[in-house]
């Protein structure tokens, strides 16, 4: 990268960028680099331009703001690095269409990513900016797969006496685009997901080995589910958790294993993520912290 300091911030702007999609320059200020002045963000992300690793456009509404997105060349250089293998963003990421029409919920996911970042820097936790993974895809068979809107991997520190623990979570943020039914089908996909098993057609073993659930092959323990809500009011968030709740109702031996949380953005925002704002689906007048484990809900 001739003019680009491989060992300064421009290395973690370029990740981010081809890792999250698109921010806005003042996101990307506070992924990167929140304890220096909002210029240095600035400069570092129009030097990273003229080098021809990220550009920008312009949204019309919400102040003019500029939204920065890798372009072909810098995702391609980034998807090279050890710390970003096997994610590899999607085609459209580096087309400045593409980036218009998708900026609305894709900055919404990219505010959710920070809800968490600076909630752990203020705790003492561990979650850096690559631990937030957007779109990684989980195949259920026939073709299907479930890709949440990201993957969060949060170490928390010691509390109560114990060590802390590593955490991971789907992340799935609604912005009321699509109706309340809608968004709670995916949990019988999440449920597909904790339940399948690949088969391979003709493959025979001379031993014999009990299946094995496609998901332990990444995680040691499946990952808590939250559903984040935006784009609403107070009656539009009930009725999403009700629908929620709905669907919940004949997965009980999946739920008493992975937890299933809804909160609005706006009290993650208010309170932080670690605060009791979350609401578990299969009794949604509980508020919980997102930490909370499955056999610890009542």
């Amino acid at each position: 990268m001739i003019g680009v300091d491989a060992g300064s911030g421009d290395r973690l702007a370029l990740g981010v960028l081809a890792q999250y999609r698109m921010a806005t320059t003042e996101q990307m200020h506070r992924v990167i680099a929140p304890e220096v002045r909002t210029e240095q963000t600035r400069r570092r992300l129009a030097r990273l331009r003229v080098e021809g690793l990220v550009d920008r456009i312009t949204l019309p509404q919400a102040r003019r703001s500029r939204v920065w997105f890798p372009t072909a060349y810098g995702v391609q250089l980034a998807c090279e690095w050890p710390e970003m293998r096997g994610h590899r963003p999607s085609r459209t990421v580096s087309d400045p269409t593409a980036v218009r029409l998708k900026a609305g919920h894709t900055l919404t996911v990219t505010e959710t990513a920070l809800v968490f970042l600076e909630d752990a820097r203020r705790h003492g936790d561990v979650c850096e900016p690559l631990d937030w993974i957007p779109e990684v895809n989980h195949p259920i068979g026939s073709g299907e797969a479930v890709i949440p809107d990201a993957l969060l991997y949060y170490r928390r520190g010691a509390v109560d006496g114990d060590s802390g623990s590593m955490l991971r979570a789907f992340v799935e943020v609604d912005r009321a685009t699509m109706g309340p039914e809608r968004l709670a089908a995916k949990l019988t996909t999440y449920e597909r997901l904790y339940q399948y098993v690949l088969v391979v057609p003709g493959r025979r073993s001379q031993f014999q080995v009990s299946p094995v659930e496609e998901w332990r092959r990444r995680y040691p323990l499946f990952p808590r589910i939250l559903f984040v809500l935006d784009g609403t009011g107070p009656a539009g968030v009930e009725n999403r958790i009700t629908a929620l709740r709905a669907a919940a109702r004949p997965l009980a031996p999946f739920l008493r294993n992975v937890p299933v949380l809804a909160a609005p953005l706006a009290d993650l925002l208010h309170h932080g993520p670690s605060a009791p704002v979350w609401r578990p689906v299969h009794d949604p007048d509980q508020r919980v912290p997102w930490t909370v484990r499955a056999d610890q809900q009542a």
